[in-house]
């Protein structure tokens, strides 16, 4: 079946009771038991809930995973895959260009138990290989990076990271299982905030890890329910009637996405473009290799002064100055000062990371009135400063 037949219909026959098209949320703590021990495949909600098993099965299948577990964050999903598999005198590589949660997760809770984070040029699989030398456990990627879609040779990497012993973890969040599927490209581990893409919607938050290898997935089974960071039932409801739709959202994302990076490159105020699907992208033939669309996140570095770039996101009419990214309405944001700002100011600019990067999630308005609101608030900038340049004598 095609991905938007499976969206509606894997792991989501109707209710066999009722007959009810949607699943009820099996909105409780604890089942019945037969006997002590013995019961219908339920025992209590922690461990596990028929709403949540329901999403875990829709979300493998569109994976192409054998297992998923679900978590309350995607934060708390990684959090997993780090506990599961380092130890103290452990390495792990990321990209330089890591979202600033997963930093800030693995450089102040995680390095100061003795594991050691290295920062490696993803993009560069010679880059990688020379930094598999030191035979770290992990290899973690996202590809395309948050925020400057930075983007990641998954098979390659992953074929000489196996060839050390060392698993690769992919976060998948902004590609979505629509556009790139990592399993299918060598990865041991995908992870997702369910929050973006996959809900849909801005009103959920939730993560989730998936992997086709039993022997990789049970460790982190085994601390979804052993550290209890589950999210509730009715979150699991939502996602899954944001699942069914995802496919023609994403679609839109990305169109969207692509109009408005064609608009940005024109622009005399945009200095840089980070969009995947334009050809001046540094990944973009990788890109095209892995994935069958380029996303929907946009990022840009403005031509002016970080005080500039403040006025200009915070006076959008329709990109809402926010964080997160993937729900139906346009989001904006100044990465250095909103979903990065967890990283210090040194490490940002040795990262690259710069105060004039602005971050766009288009959201599913009319590709038309997003570029117009875009531009016009670049075209201000440039007639401010027009208005205030010295009078020539």
């Amino acid at each position: 079946m095609h991905f938007a037949t499976r969206a509606i219909h894997a792991a989501q026959p109707s209710d066999p009771t009722t007959g009810a098209l949607v699943a009820p949320i099996f909105q409780t703590s604890t089942f019945e038991q037969e006997s002590p021990g013995v019961n219908k495949g339920f025992d209590y909600s922690r461990t596990n809930n028929p709403t949540r098993q329901r999403l875990e099965a829709v979300l493998a299948d569109l994976e192409g995973a054998r297992d998923a577990a679900v978590f309350a964050s995607g934060l708390a999903a990684e959090h997993a895959i780090l506990q599961a598999f380092l130890r103290p005198g452990d390495d792990i590589l990321l990209p330089v260009d890591v979202y600033g949660g997963t930093w800030r997760l693995v450089s102040r809770v995680f390095a100061p138990l003795g594991i050691e984070p290295r920062f490696v040029d993803t993009t560069s699989l010679d880059a990688v290989a020379a930094a598999l030398a030191a035979r770290p456990r992990l290899v973690w990627l996202e590809t395309p990076t948050n925020p400057r879609l930075h983007v990641s040779d998954i098979a390659g990497i992953a074929s000489l990271a196996h060839a050390q012993g060392t698993l690769v973890v992919v976060d998948n969040t902004f590609a979505t299982p629509v556009f790139q599927r990592p399993l299918e490209q060598g990865a041991d581990l995908v992870v997702h905030s369910v929050t973006k893409y996959l809900a849909g919607h801005s009103d959920v938050i939730q993560g989730a890890v998936l992997a086709r290898d039993p022997a990789v997935f049970e460790p982190v089974r085994f601390l979804q329910n052993a550290t209890g960071a589950v999210p509730a039932p009715f979150d699991c409801w939502l996602t899954l009637r944001g699942l069914k739709t995802l496919e023609l959202r994403v679609q839109r994302h990305a169109d969207n996405a692509r109009r408005l990076a064609e608009a940005l490159a024109a622009h005399p105020r945009v200095a840089r473009v980070y969009y995947p699907g334009l050809a001046s992208h540094p990944g973009h033939e990788v890109a095209r290799r892995q994935m069958s669309g380029f996303g929907g996140m946009v990022s840009f570095e403005l031509k002016g002064t970080a005080g500039e770039v403040t006025d200009f996101v915070s006076s959008r009419r329709l990109f809402t100055l926010g964080e997160s990214l993937g729900g139906v309405k346009a989001l904006i944001a100044q990465p250095a000062r909103m979903t990065h700002a967890s990283i210090p100011a040194e490490r940002r600019a040795a990262l690259g990371l710069s105060d004039t990067l602005v971050r766009l999630s288009p959201g599913l308005e009319h590709p038309d009135d997003l570029v117009q609101d875009v531009v016009e608030g670049l075209d201000a900038l440039c007639a401010n400063r027009e208005s205030i340049a010295p009078l020539a004598v």
